[in-house]
């Protein structure tokens, strides 16, 4: 994630390459239940491994897609939809449409795709299954060996993925981006509309740098700072979700009489630390140490949808030894021998840009943020660390421009940890037809279409007239909405409402990628 490298590609490169006419897909039936409820048709798309060698080797990506509902005279075109990650498959998002209040997804062909490298589409990129095995060599690096430990595993991942195949050097966002352009293309439409999550709103700023006029209406919820791309962008994660932990720990105080965990943030961070720290002489049901123990709780600094499941954990296991839940929280984030969503995550991030290559730089960088954030701050520095010798060459990031696109929702949690609240205010200002919908206060990251109704109401009237709210002068959002309550320890927040919210699929889709 090296910071400020922003110079190099140029708005246009796309239009240097040669040509490639993608064929049409071919519609069948989905494998997945789920989207066949949804009433989706799935099919593959061949596009160019290298686009600037269209006529040369192929690889396949998986699409699903829900067609429009309404007449044809209202209907409003295709919607494409990634979810972030890098690494998270979004083959099951054409199934968003249903959940946008107002009826306005009907008047869409709604389009998931798995991109280049994930999922359903091949090939599939896995380096090591057994990768995030249980009880590894504790994070913190107290020792010169543990250092060492960790760099030998870092190392060893990316030599691995090293013998993944060609696909490593053609998995970059430009690369996403072209083939976004082609499902644009093999569908026959002259310009997308699209929905991005997290890493999601990254592709939409680039392709919206290198294909603007084929932008329609876009929506971009959790807003990525290219500024920081991507070296930076992690440390200052780091320090954003150390601040976030601590909110939940406050509001697990506040059901003190819940959970009996500490009458205070202080007492419950502390408790935090001490399990953490025994976990590592003696891991829970031999499983669970303290790397697990941090991964298993990160969630919570993402979404306060996860508070409630993390609270009782941590208390089943301080009061009743209840080491099999504390496994079964860790494994829905880390499913046991799949590694392809961290494959794909590091095969993007690092050949974006040209990480630092200096081992003294990152230890000197991830201790000073440690003092101050010592929550996430080793486990995401080892998280990134194969970005030290990955084996395929980096590039340089799109300078992103949106000057040219008519029109953009941006919307962003201001305590957002993932994609802190400076990255919506730096795309609003690259894209001067965006609108910026903020939610002070709130702590999570891309939680649109989740029952709040102030927030998706605005979203269904964009789609359905594309009016956004009034740009306001200077360089704060142009409106604001309350965040969802904080909810009960039963789970129950009175406060939403009671259209559908954000999906068990998408939530399992965005969570896939908060490790």
């Amino acid at each position: 994630m090296a910071a400020g490298l922003l110079a190099g590609l140029s708005p246009g490169i796309a239009s240097a390459a040669p040509e490639f006419d993608p064929a049409p897909i071919q519609w069948g039936p989905c494998p997945d239940e789920g989207l066949q409820k949804a009433g989706a048709e799935c099919g593959t798309l061949q596009v160019p491994l290298d686009y600037a060698d269209p006529a040369g080797e192929q690889i396949s990506l998986a699409v699903s897609r829900v067609k429009h509902t309404v007449p044809e005279d209202q209907y409003q075109g295709v919607m494409l939809v990634n979810p972030g990650g890098p690494g998270g498959s979004g083959l099951g998002l054409s199934a968003l449409g249903a959940y946008v209040p107002k009826n306005a997804g009907a008047a869409y062909d709604w389009i998931g795709f798995d991109p280049r490298g994930v999922g359903a589409s091949e090939p599939a990129i896995s380096c090591d299954p057994g990768y995030f095995s249980y009880d590894r060599p504790n994070y913190l690096p107290t020792t010169p060996e543990l250092e060492q430990t960790w760099l030998d595993r870092s190392e060893g991942y990316a030599r691995a993925c090293g013998n993944t195949g060609k696909l490593l050097d053609h998995i970059k966002t430009t690369d996403v981006v072209e083939d976004m352009d082609s499902i644009r293309e093999a569908l026959g439409a002259e310009q997308i509309n699209y929905y991005g999550f997290s890493y999601g709103t990254y592709l939409g700023q680039v392709y919206g740098t290198l294909h603007p006029e084929r932008m329609r209406r876009v929506v971009m919820d959790g807003v990525v700072d290219v500024e920081d791309v991507w070296y930076q962008a992690n440390l200052n994660q780091d320090v954003a979700f150390d601040r976030n932990i601590k909110i939940f720990f406050d509001w697990i105080a506040e059901h003190d009489s819940t959970f009996h965990l500490g009458t205070t943030g202080a007492d419950v961070e502390k408790l935090y630390y001490e399990q953490k720290a025994a976990l590592d002489a003696q891991p829970a049901g031999g499983v669970i140490g303290p790397d697990e123990w941090t991964d298993l709780f990160l969630t919570a600094g993402y979404s306060q949808s996860a508070w409630d499941s993390r609270a009782k954990a941590f208390a089943g296991w301080v009061h009743d030894g209840d080491w099999e839940t504390l496994k079964k929280i860790y494994d829905s984030a880390n499913p046991p021998g799949d590694d392809n969503g961290y494959a794909v995550y590091l095969s993007v991030q690092c050949t974006d840009v040209k990480w630092p290559q200096s081992w003294p730089k990152w230890r000197e960088d991830n201790w000073e943020t440690h003092e101050k954030a010592p929550f996430e701050t080793w486990a995401n520095a080892w998280y990134n660390a194969p970005c030290l010798f990955w084996p395929a060459k980096p590039g340089k990031p799109v300078e992103v421009d949106g000057s040219k696109v008519e029109s953009a929702l941006l919307i962003s949690e201001e305590l957002d940890a993932a994609t802190p609240f400076p990255g919506a205010l730096e795309a609003r200002e690259r894209f001067p037809g965006a609108s910026l919908i903020s939610l002070p206060g709130g702590t999570t990251h891309s939680g649109s279409l989740s029952g709040n109704t102030c927030l998706d109401d605005q979203i269904a009237d964009y789609l359905l007239t594309g009016e956004l709210p009034p740009r306001k002068p200077g360089e704060g959002p142009d409106t604001t909405c309350e965040p969802l309550p904080q909810p009960t320890p039963e789970g129950v927040n009175t406060l939403f409402s009671k259209r559908p919210q954000q999906p068990e699929f998408l939530q399992e889709a965005l969570q896939a990628n908060w490790r």
